[in-house]
């Protein structure tokens, strides 16, 4: 992965389409004056480099001096999101509003109280058809405003209906500024922790929920104050691996744009976010058939007009699509086949490099580290897994602790035991650190650690002391990370019955195939 330029010009260059930089030439052509031709020199310096270089921007750009550099480029900056906006206005309602909203601006700059009015009234009812509370709260404010300076006579109880309209469009602000804080609080957590660890996650968790969730939800009519509602149950549900209840709130969370199909053009990445949750609910599950259904669903939504035509959507599609996609071959076992995702994946993930977080990339180091290991393919398991392990980063502890434990049974099945030894004391004093050693990890490094004394002939019968130990674990819900993260259990019945990983999950699921 290459690393990433801060410099914000060049991204936004980097991140143009060909018809937005002719766009973009068209538009200071028509402007024209010697800064802005000197601007498309800048413009064009930028767009031919792979990555930012200032010392060689500045010997491209003879005319610019380094004290001007600055300058020159924050000027070129607005002036590509200027061009951006004549051609991308019609297809965001916000940016509608804001021009209409402008429009009423000019018209009362001008004295023209009423045409300006009239504007606003329009505006309204726009921004009610779309859900948009906040603009109504603005155009509201902007109407008290001339009708506190101005007697317009527009209507005689004007005063009681824009207080009454404002108390209204207060209250669901209100209801919706408190969810989407608790839904961000939440989902924060769990970017920072994963899921709860033990008791003591859990009531920390729990506690906050509840003293954060407004008493009554009857309030809850809108599109918004309902989807921070169904958002914060969401990751409630899955930092307590509450899976019934997690899937319960992805649906409702989908079903919401089934009810208003019009939000689809203006939530998008809600829409795609909530998709993501409920294949992962699915797959948390085991929901074989309704997991296939929902990925088709999403497939062929990847291919409207919606996510082709908007780049952060086709971003958000590519990562949540193929995540699921690799959850397929972890459901059904065919983990050697899923390495065909693998190239393309790497080539996307260098295509996106300068948008996508850390979070989403450490995510797919982990899914194809997990797709070599089911596949016995321990070195590219360990390239991987060092990918996550030499990133330093402050963000889910229970990923980082998860790769240095698969990095090390990689080892471990490698026969690598003289690294295995240092291995063992180090990740378990990491993951003891990030409080992140469970019943079910205790007792994997106090096999391992006896593993170095044991003949040939005894592993075996430790193995199945150890798969016996930890199916009992299986149904408690603190130890269940262990098992989402990585499957042990498979693992071990492996190595009972001499035979790869992958064809142990494969019988699995291909048993449950059968009996559905």
């Amino acid at each position: 992965m290459p690393n990433r330029s801060s410099d914000a010009l060049f991204q936004l260059i980097k991140s143009l389409e060909k018809s937005e930089k002719r766009n973009f030439k068209l538009y200071i052509k028509r402007n024209s004056a010697s800064e802005d031709l000197q601007s498309i020199q800048l413009f064009d310096a930028l767009d031919k480099m792979e990555e930012y270089d200032e010392a060689q921007l500045l010997k491209k750009s003879k005319s610019l001096k380094k004290q001007q550099l600055s300058n020159a480029k924050a000027h070129l900056y607005r002036e590509i999101l200027s061009s951006l906006r004549l051609i991308r206005q019609e297809e965001n309602i916000d940016i509608q509003l804001h021009e209409q909203l402008d429009h009423a601006r000019i018209l009362y700059n001008k004295g023209l109280y009423l045409q300006s009015l009239k504007v606003l009234d329009r505006i309204k009812e726009n921004a009610k058809e779309h859900n948009q509370i906040t603009f109504l709260l603005q155009v509201l404010f902007f109407e008290k405003t001339i009708e506190s300076l101005h007697i317009t006579r527009s209507m005689q109880d004007r005063a009681d209906r824009l207080t009454a309209e404002v108390d209204e469009v207060n209250d669901h602000l209100r209801l919706v500024s408190t969810l989407s804080n608790l839904s961000l609080q939440l989902y924060s957590w769990y970017i920072r922790n994963g899921v709860a660890r033990n008791e003591k996650d859990e009531i920390a968790v729990q506690e906050f929920f509840e003293t954060h969730l407004p008493a009554d939800l009857s309030g809850c009519t809108g599109f918004y104050e309902k989807l921070y509602q169904y958002q914060s149950f969401c990751w409630y549900a899955f930092i307590r691996q509450d899976f019934l209840l997690y899937y319960r709130y992805t649906q409702k969370w989908v079903d919401l744009f089934e009810k208003e199909p019009f939000m689809l053009g203006i939530e998008t990445a809600h829409y795609i976010k909530g998709m993501h949750n409920l294949l992962g609910a699915h797959f948390d599950l085991l929901n074989y058939p309704k997991f296939i259904e929902t990925l088709r669903q999403f497939e062929e939504f990847s291919h409207s007009a919606i996510v082709t035509g908007n780049v952060n959507n086709r971003i958000q599609t590519f990562v949540y699509l193929y995540i699921s996609k690799l959850n397929k071959h972890f459901l059904d076992g065919t983990f050697t086949e899923g390495l065909e995702l693998v190239p393309y994946i790497e080539e996307k993930l260098r295509e996106y490099w300068i948008y996508l977080d850390r979070h989403r990339i450490l995510v797919f180091y982990y899914k194809i580290a997990c797709l070599y290991f089911g596949s016995g393919d321990y070195e590219r398991t360990i390239d991987y897994l060092n990918k996550i392990i030499n990133w330093k980063v402050d963000l889910r502890t229970d990923l980082q602790c998860y790769s240095r434990l698969l990095h090390l049974i990689a080892h471990y099945e490698l026969g690598n035991y003289g690294l295995l030894e240092y291995l063992i004391k180090s990740v378990y004093r990491f993951m003891a650190k990030m409080e992140n050693l469970s019943l079910v990890e205790e007792e994997i490094f106090r096999f391992l650690r006896k593993s170095f004394n044991l003949s040939p002939d005894r592993i075996r019968p430790e193995l199945e002391k150890l798969l016996e130990k930890l199916k009992k674990y299986e149904k408690n819900r603190f130890e269940t990370r262990a098992f989402v993260y990585l499957d042990i259990i498979s693992w071990l019945e492996s190595k009972v019955r001499n035979v790869p990983v992958q064809d142990v999950i494969r019988e699995k699921y291909l048993e449950g195939h059968r009996r559905g």
